[in-house]
Parts: structure tokens; C-alpha cells; sequence
């Protein structure tokens, strides 16, 4: 087991990537890493990684899209309102803003499939109140990634459509039925873990005030007067701000419908253009802002997929199942151990838990059945196994979404500030709750 390409490579981008070296590194490193310790040549593993991108080309087109929309929606003037009204309502009430944020970030998921688009748009105006606050970042990357983890755990709308059809599908087609409402029940307790791990984030890890930011710079009086100046100029709403929101309510619409957020960004874009929302001739400034937004964040879950190619070509994530296993008996609490720590591995490594389940599906399901676990048990521990490390990997979007806003003024760290934070929070409830979900159903 120890040597295992999965393994040692996902140790490598990990340890990489908290040497602060940049994240798309650390993922061709351990692309590299996995290929070489499995017997691939280094030119053939490098092909292997560029011919797997594309499985994350439509996530990708995606982002860029919601990017681009997420700009149009900031040029109306709605978001700049929406700032407004919080840097009135939260002065001095940073546990409160916190808790709104993971709220408004889970609307992103379920109300208004913007996914992670809304970030850069929101949370740049409030660097400034965050900095007068004293507010440990800390606590908002928790918050944020809570809000794009827990909904599509627990509720069947949106995201978590998407994500609990999955398990539910995977599940069927090895053979042991389930019903999406099963899976719904099934990820209850589990995200109860998730809830845990906010409010101890919130309330006893990052509750105390936080001066020094990023790598210990701090913004000067004048730069965080600038900002809340800036963000105080009024905005009257009119036919623009009506329209921008016939457009969410398009993009949300589309997207339901044809369970596809290209169609969905570009029905938004498309009313926001045709009602003059933004002017057309505007349209490459908005297309390059869209890109610079998430083109970074769109380009890591390409390479993050090349990864995943490299991973499963080495034939050792089968062998990391079996290896483990062949000694973990039928003991319903050592599978629940075992296979929540191969899950989190796996999906340290490939970033994605919806990209996840398919795998762990085809491996849990008989190990599951052989040991007479419910369809209820084999759920949670399948829908745990692939959340985990979604939370704390450096290419997951659950970590480059949050990082994409609060490093807007370059005092922000991806892995010590984001990744390590939200790994801890949530990983480790996560693990106890999915064992105990595992016991009970």
C-alpha cells in the first residue's frame, strides 16, 4: 500500500501545495508522480494528463460562462445594493455577516445555480468592512465553502439534484436499488456534520479579531476608506435592475429544465444583452472580466481532470480498495473507517466529488453488500467518501471559489487560508458523522 501511485501522489500535491507552490503545479507534479511510480514513461503520462482535460471541458465552459454572467449581473448595479445594505447592517457584527455569507452561498446552489460565479462579485466590495471588523478571512472561506458543499449533500434541488442522482444511479446500476428520497435521508446526518463545523469555525476557532492578513500585510486607512467609499455610491433601481433579475430567474429556469448550466449562463446572458442590461458594444470588455474572473478557477479543474485520467490509468485506486479490503474483515465500523479514508484520498486527488462517486460506487457496493449494509448506510458511506476532500483540496472548486474572492487584493493564501481551514472543519466532522450515519441506517 505504501506504494501505491494514488497515494503517494495525492501526498505529493498536497505537501507541494503547502510549500505554497502554486496549485496547477502541484497537480502536474503529482500527475507526473502517479504516472512514473505506476511504470508510464513521463512523455506518455503528460499525454495521458492532456487527453483527460476534456472531462472537465463542460465544468470549465461553465465557469468561464457564470464568470461572464457574474460580471453582466455586477454591471447592473444590483450587487453594488446588495453591498450597500450589508456594510449598513453588519458594522460590528462579524459573526452575523459570516453566517449571511454561507447563507447567500447556499442560495448559489439550490435558488440560484451561480455556483461559485457570485464570489469575485460580492466579496471584493467587503474586503474593506472585513478589515475594519477585524474579521479573520478565515472564517469566511469556511463560510463560503460550507455553503457550496452542504446544499448539495442534503437537498435534492439543483446541485444536489445533480449529486444525489448520481448515488442513486451508481447505486442501481450495481445492483443495489435505492430511491433519490433514500439518498436525501441517507445524507442528513452527514451534513449535520457539516453544520457542526461552521459554528465551530464561527464561534471558536476564527471568533477572535484578525489584523494581520495573507502573508502579514495589512490595507492601509486609506486604502480601506477607498473601498467602503467606493462601494457607498447609490444605485436607483429601475427597468436594469428589474430585468437583471428576469435574467437570474432565466438562467434559474434553464437550468432546472435542461439540468445544464451552459444553457442555463448563457439564457441569462442572452436577456440580460437583449434587454440593454449591458450595451453590446460592452460585450468583449465583459467576456475578457468573465475570463480573468474564473478563467484560473476554469483551467485548474482541466488539469484537475487530466489528473484524474492519470489516477485511474494506473490501475491503483482498485488496487488501494483491494489492498484495504482484503484486512478490514465485514465489520460494518472498520468499512465505514476504511472506506472513508480511500474516499478521501481519491477525492483529495481528482478535486470533484461528483466526479468521485461513479468510482467509489463500482468499489463500495458489493464490499457494502457483502458485509449486509442497508442501501441507506451504502449511501451515506458512498455520498461521504465523495465529499470528503472536496472540502481542503487545492483543485477543488468548494476551494478555488472562496480564494478567487478574498484574494482580490493579493492577501489572501489559497492553501493555508482556504484549504487547510475548510479541511479541518469539515473534514473531520464529515468522518465522524458519515461512521455514525454508517452504524445507525
Amino acid at each position: 500500500m505504501l506504494t501505491n501511485a494514488v497515494l503517494i501522489s495525492v501526498i505529493v500535491m498536497v505537501v507541494v501545495s503547502l510549500l505554497r507552490i502554486n496549485v496547477l503545479f502541484a497537480i502536474i507534479l503529482a500527475a507526473i508522480t502517479a504516472g512514473l511510480i505506476s511504470g508510464m514513461g513521463l512523455t506518455e503520462t503528460v499525454e495521458l494528463m492532456v487527453s483527460g482535460m476534456g472531462g472537465q471541458s463542460n465544468t470549465a465552459l461553465s465557469y468561464i460562462l457564470l464568470g461572464i454572467f457574474a460580471v453582466v449581473i455586477g454591471l447592473s448595479g444590483i450587487t453594488t445594493t446588495l453591498v450597500n445594505k450589508m456594510l449598513t447592517i453588519f458594522k460590528g457584527k462579524k459573526k452575523s455577516l459570516v453566517l449571511t455569507l454561507a447563507g447567500i452561498a447556499c442560495l448559489s446552489q439550490n435558488v440560484i445555480p451561480v455556483h461559485i460565479a457570485f464570489i469575485p462579485i460580492l466579496i471584493p466590495p467587503l474586503l474593506g468592512l472585513f478589515h475594519k471588523l477585524k474579521l479573520d478571512r478565515r472564517a469566511v472561506a469556511t463560510a463560503l465553502t460550507f455553503g457550496l458543499k452542504a446544499p448539495y449533500m442534503t437537498i435534492p434541488v439543483g446541485f444536489g439534484l445533480i449529486f444525489q442522482g448520481i448515488i442513486r444511479d451508481e447505486m442501481v446500476a450495481n445492483h443495489m436499488p435505492i430511491t433519490l428520497n433514500e439518498v436525501t435521508i441517507s445524507m442528513l446526518i452527514p451534513g449535520a456534520g457539516m453544520v457542526v463545523g461552521l459554528l465551530f469555525a464561527i464561534f471558536i476557532t476564527y471568533r477572535k479579531d484578525r489584523t494581520s492578513i495573507g502573508e502579514g500585510s495589512e490595507l492601509t486607512d486609506s486604502e480601506i476608506a477607498a473601498t467602503l467609499d467606493e462601494e457607498k455610491k447609490e444605485v436607483k433601481w429601475g427597468f436594469y435592475q428589474w430585468m437583471t433579475i428576469v435574467g437570474i430567474l432565466a438562467a434559474l429556469v434553464t437550468q432546472l429544465i435542461t439540468e445544464s448550466l451552459v444553457l442555463g449562463a448563457l439564457a441569462g446572458i442572452i436577456v440580460l444583452f437583449a434587454t440593454r442590461v449591458v450595451k453590446l458594444y460592452e460585450g468583449e470588455k465583459v467576456v475578457q472580466e468573465g475570463i480573468g474572473m474564473m478563467g484560473m478557477i476554469a483551467f485548474v479543474m482541466l488539469v484537475a481532470s487530466g489528473y484524474a485520467t492519470v489516477l485511474k490509468e494506473t490501475g491503483d485506486i482498485d488496487k488501494l480498495v483491494e489492498q484495504t479490503t482484503s484486512i478490514i474483515g465485514t465489520s460494518p465500523l472498520i468499512i465505514a473507517i476504511t472506506m472513508l479514508m480511500v474516499g478521501l484520498f481519491i477525492t483529495m486527488g481528482i478535486g470533484s466529488s461528483f466526479g468521485t462517486i461513479p468510482i467509489l460506487a463500482a468499489l463500495y457496493v458489493p464490499i457494502c453488500m457483502a458485509a449486509g449494509l442497508s442501501p441507506l448506510a451504502t449511501a451515506a458511506l458512498i455520498g461521504t467518501a465523495g465529499a470528503l476532500g472536496d472540502a481542503g483540496s487545492p483543485a477543488s472548486d468548494s476551494t478555488l471559489g472562496p480564494t478567487a474572492g478574498l484574494n482580490a487584493d493579493g492577501k489572501h493564501h489559497h492553501i493555508w487560508e482556504t484549504c487547510v481551514p475548510t479541511f479541518l472543519h469539515y473534514n473531520i466532522p464529515l468522518f465522524i458523522f458519515g461512521i455514525i450515519a454508517v452504524m445507525v441506517l
